[in-house]
């Protein structure tokens, strides 16, 4: 049956991308804005209210994604190693900052790319601003002004791994320590993280008794899996331009978005991430609207959209930095088994909780 599937998607490859990657994006904004799934309100969550609910959320969605795509890599569905996570270098600096910025940014802006996107399928048009601003500084860090200052901070500071491992995966460092092929030392490393994540996570009271809770982690574990299966199957390496596997990511499909909007009839198909900042869009909004919760709604001062503006800037810089936001790296990237996506995951976690104490202090000088 995977051999079918696989024939059937590479046969319309770009068909398929388009098609798996708007029915997963519009799950994913459904179930973000039905269970409020947010990384940012997490880490505010335990600044704030000690409440570890939505973090334990997050790692859980982290443990779900981990077990899916290494299964899946297993099973050869999808090869993990064309990812633009499992490079063989390790830029430690790019994704520590990066993190930093992204996480810093998202407090500013009210939320991290995933969250934004939702946010403008429930009418929010603030979040539609700092979406497209996200999209233009991520593209400006890309390729644009910015980028070969990346470029320069990147090549200074990228540890070469090619001695200890063909990339920076733990599941390939460990292959590369004991000999046992790549498939299953990912394996064993990612069920036995994805283990320890899951003892954590449930042994809260608090979290096991909480059902939206319990159930946004295992939805978005899943829908990382999904976008991985249908990125995998397509993948053709025989084809003229190969597209990698990639799953749920948004800081470069946020620019992609603005890029294929503007250039479609010299594109053609949207690209996966395109079509999952569409579908999520589309699935916040029938999902706002099913539960009477769509409200337009704008800045609600200059200093608001100053705020806004600003942390736009900051997370489409930094996810390029880090190579992807809050999902793209914190849960997408994690799945991997890949350093840098670690890394990144705890300097989003501490951006955050400094974006926190920051904005605190900003409001009191306001006051």
């Amino acid at each position: 049956m995977i051999e079918t599937l696989r024939e059937t998607m590479t046969a319309e490859p770009q068909a398929s991308l388009a098609i798996g990657g708007l029915l997963i994006g519009a799950l994913f904004g459904a179930l973000v804005q039905r269970t409020n799934f947010c990384t940012m309100g997490s880490v505010s969550d335990i600044v704030n209210f000690g409440d570890w609910r939505r973090f334990r959320a997050w790692l859980l969605a982290c443990a779900v994604a981990i077990t899916g795509t290494q299964v899946l890599a297993f099973a050869g569905v999808v090869p993990l190693e064309k990812s633009m996570y499992l490079g063989a270098s390790l830029n430690w600096l790019g994704h520590i900052l990066g993190g930093l910025m992204l996480g810093f940014g998202m407090v500013f802006a009210g939320g991290c790319p995933s969250k934004t996107v939702a946010r403008v399928g429930g009418g929010d048009l603030r979040s539609l601003v700092t979406l497209m601003v996200i999209g233009i500084a991520g593209f400006m860090a890309g390729g644009g002004v910015l980028g070969p200052s990346r470029a320069a901070l990147e090549a200074a500071t990228r540890v070469d791994l090619a001695g200890i491992a063909p990339s920076q995966g733990l599941g390939d460092i460990l292959a590369a320590q004991t000999g046992i092929t790549r498939a299953s030392a990912g394996l064993g490393a990612g069920v036995a993280i994805a283990v320890l994540i899951a003892l954590y996570v449930f042994a809260s009271r608090a979290f096991r008794s909480s059902p939206v809770h319990v159930l946004s982690g295992i939805g978005i574990g899943l829908l990382i899996i999904a976008g991985w299966a249908v990125t995998g199957l397509a993948y053709d390496e025989l084809a003229d331009t190969p597209t990698n596997p990639i799953s749920l990511t948004f800081v470069r499909p946020a620019g992609d978005t603005l890029d294929w909007l503007q250039r479609f009839t010299a594109l053609g198909w949207p690209g996966f991430g395109v079509t999952t900042v569409f579908g999520a869009i589309f699935g916040a909004f029938v999902a706002a609207t099913a539960a009477g919760q769509f409200r337009l709604a704008t800045f609600s001062d200059p200093a608001d959209m100053v705020r806004n503006l600003m942390g736009a800037v900051l997370m489409g810089v930094g996810g390029m930095l880090a190579l992807g936001c809050t999902v793209g790296q914190g849960i997408t990237g994690v799945s991997t088994l890949a350093v840098g996506s670690f890394l990144t995951f705890a300097g989003i976690v501490a951006g955050g909780v400094l974006g926190l104490k920051a904005f605190e202090r900003m409001l009191l000088a306001e006051a």
